[in-house]
């Protein structure tokens, strides 16, 4: 039983330091990568700074506070951008691969996942040190700001940990719904639409109406970026901070046992032609 644990944590670290090597390679990507987020993370600044600047007191996040969430947002955008998916998982399940897929001594589910968070934390590591450099020389409050308490920067660690796992977990959904569609399409336009609003990328969750934000942060999509970024900032703590973490470890462990049980529902049903 031990040799065969050790065995399969030798198989799947092998497999996340091939895929994480493998997206080291792609540094021209990464500098264009990082202008672009320079450039969209100045302009969100300044467009808040306008809105700042009309009526102060009418936003739930002080103005350092929110440029710190947004030069996270854009030093750590591989690993919570949702519309980042493997395409060639997509391709392994609509040309018909995944029959080699199958014939590999591996847990598909797993192999997949390891995959996805391999890829998000080498792209996240080559775009987050010129980022974050950056932001932190910037004058308050336009820059990235120290966290809010020592307390503040240890749970945001495991929290941005639990997040990225969450938004792997959910992107686990999204392939396996298209084993049941004839394109992958479709199911990438209404999960990256639902997910760019309610995880907090195009506005942070503070902004958003009371009720409204009550429900979302009930949702998996609260605990994906939202929870890590606002636990930096200092935005969130105390009862609030304990109840965003059992709600993000809950989502964690239902989407993976969701996305278990629909997978093994998903290949039984597999026809695979040709030769």
């Amino acid at each position: 039983m031990k040799a065969s644990l050790s065995s399969r944590a030798r198989m799947y670290g092998s497999l996340f330091r091939v895929r994480f090597i493998n997206g080291l390679q792609y540094r021209a990507a990464a500098a264009a990568g990082v202008c672009t987020q320079f450039a969209w993370g100045f302009m969100e600044i300044l467009l808040f700074r306008a809105f700042y600047q009309a009526d102060p007191p009418a936003f739930p996040m002080e103005f350092s506070a929110l440029a710190s969430y947004i030069w996270l947002q854009q030093a750590f955008l591989a690993l919570f951008m949702s519309w980042f998916l493997e395409n060639d998982v997509f391709a392994a399940i609509t040309d018909g691969n995944i029959a080699y897929e199958l014939a590999r001594p591996i847990d598909l589910y797993s192999k997949w996942f390891i995959q996805n968070l391999a890829g998000r934390v080498s792209r996240a590591l080559l775009r987050c040190a010129p980022i974050l450099l950056v932001a932190a020389l910037l004058p308050a409050p336009y820059g990235l700001s120290l966290p809010s308490s020592p307390l503040a920067f240890a749970v945001f660690l495991p929290t941005m940990a639990l997040g990225l796992c969450t938004v792997v977990s959910f992107c686990m959904i999204v392939y396996i719904a298209t084993f049941y569609t004839l394109s992958p399409l479709g199911v990438r336009v209404i999960a990256l639409s639902i997910t760019d609003l309610l995880t907090g990328s195009l506005v942070p969750l503070p902004f958003f109406p009371d009720t409204i934000r009550r429900i979302v942060e009930l949702t998996p999509f609260a605990s994906m970026q939202n929870l890590p970024l606002r636990v930096y900032s200092g935005n969130i703590a105390g009862e609030e901070l304990i109840r965003g973490v059992l709600v993000q470890v809950f989502w964690l462990a239902a989407l993976v046992i969701a996305g278990r049980l629909w997978m093994r529902h998903a290949l039984r049903r597999i026809v695979v032609q040709g030769g």
